[in-house]
């Protein structure tokens, strides 16, 4: 899996465990969705993404191994 793909799949955890987290556990935990959702757009515009950093230190390449 690419590094893209992996950055994708972890900010979808991430925002269907707050939207739990929401809803069976306490209402202000709406606010770690708000975050993801801020983090996301900053990303887009900065290029710094703390989740593409940790990831790629597991392992998760820029690419398609060759």
């Amino acid at each position: 899996m690419t590094l893209e793909n992996a950055v994708r799949v972890f900010a979808g955890i991430m925002v269907l465990l707050s939207v739990a987290l929401t809803l069976w556990v306490h209402p202000n935990f709406f606010w770690l969705t708000v975050f993801i959702g801020a983090n996301l757009i900053q990303s887009a515009f900065t290029g710094f993404c703390p989740a593409a950093m940790i990831l790629s230190r597991l392992g998760f390449s820029n690419g398609p191994v060759r």
